[in-house]
């Protein structure tokens, strides 16, 4: 009887949950969530705080090799955002129960993913400016719903995080734009670095809907607001018109206007190397993975002063 009775609190707790999610109502930390819905959250926000940090590697190697002074502060600006975007994150993930050292665990290990196009090199300086268009395009086109998720604290710190990725779609978009006006050889080296990250950040939207098998819940829960597929029609839309405008070419020779759907068609995505990198296979999983490492071994001295600090603090 007793089992029963929890069961039915249970069953009663999910629905008035279910019915606050159905009235745009936000879930906050102290509500009661079922467990899988608290359990997706870390997953997915850990995994977009752990891509923002992550992503500064690829920027970071060249901030010391910037055409100019005045590239070398936007791009350092720009890097310095990625982390302010990652401890917001983290912060927002915290206020689920789990702690930063669990987090930063979790990713060491291999048990927490990050986003896979940060394990692609950074070739040129024409990587910078793909990495700011495709890259961060297509970060916003995903943000910009989830400023809507239902859980607060998410929400809210992605209100301020898109608003700074619009920038750097922006300077990405520009550095793209001068080399594509330049020279032969500036030209070119847009549109290799073009070729190399267009079907990767087409990839960053995730499996197709039917080979995902979270996205029903996240859905149901208005955790996500557009399926996988959507978002990424909605990014290939947007930049199509981008490429032309500057001279370039998307590397898609499948690509092609569809009247009747309004939306363009384009080529098969390659699964097998999405997956090969998701998997750890990637051409930086292993360079990227143990920088973190070492970096956070390298700090350990520093949070330990920060911790005597505070805890001084509070003795006094």
């Amino acid at each position: 009887m007793i089992k029963f009775a929890l069961i039915k609190l249970l069953l009663m707790d999910d629905k008035i949950f279910q019915e606050k999610i159905d009235k745009d109502r936000k879930i906050e930390p102290k509500d009661w969530m079922p467990e899988k819905y608290r359990s997706h959250l870390i997953r997915q926000i850990s995994q977009h705080a752990h891509s923002e940090i992550i992503g500064m590697q690829p920027e970071g190697q060249w901030i010391s090799r910037a055409p100019s002074l005045r590239s070398k502060m936007i791009l350092l600006a720009k890097v310095q955002d990625e982390a302010g975007h990652g401890l917001y994150l983290y912060s927002a993930c915290e206020t689920l129960g789990i702690s930063r050292d669990q987090l930063i665990s979790q990713l060491h290990s291999g048990a927490a993913k990050y986003s896979s196009i940060f394990n692609y090199p950074t070739l040129s300086w024409a990587d910078m400016g793909a990495i700011g268009w495709l890259v961060d395009g297509a970060a916003i086109v995903n943000q910009v719903s989830l400023q809507r998720t239902s859980y607060g604290p998410y929400s809210r710190g992605m209100i301020k995080i898109c608003k700074e990725e619009s920038f750097h779609q922006r300077q990405g978009y520009e550095i793209m734009a001068e080399l594509a006006k330049g020279t032969k050889e500036q030209k070119d080296m847009a549109q290799d670095a073009l070729n190399r990250f267009w079907w990767p950040s087409i990839m960053m939207f995730g499996p197709h809907d039917a080979d995902s098998p979270r996205s029903g819940n996240a859905m149901k829960w208005k955790i996500k607001r557009q399926t996988n597929d959507e978002l990424r029609q909605s990014f290939i839309d947007k930049t199509v018109g981008q490429a032309e405008v500057i001279g370039l070419k998307i590397p898609d020779p499948d690509l092609k206007w569809n009247e009747k759907r309004g939306h363009y068609d384009f080529g098969e995505i390659d699964w097998e190397e999405f997956w090969n990198v998701v998997n750890g296979n990637g051409p930086c999983n292993k360079e990227r993975l143990d920088h973190h490492i070492n970096a956070h071994q390298e700090g350990e001295w520093v949070r330990e002063a920060a911790r005597a600090y505070a805890n001084k603090q509070i003795k006094n």
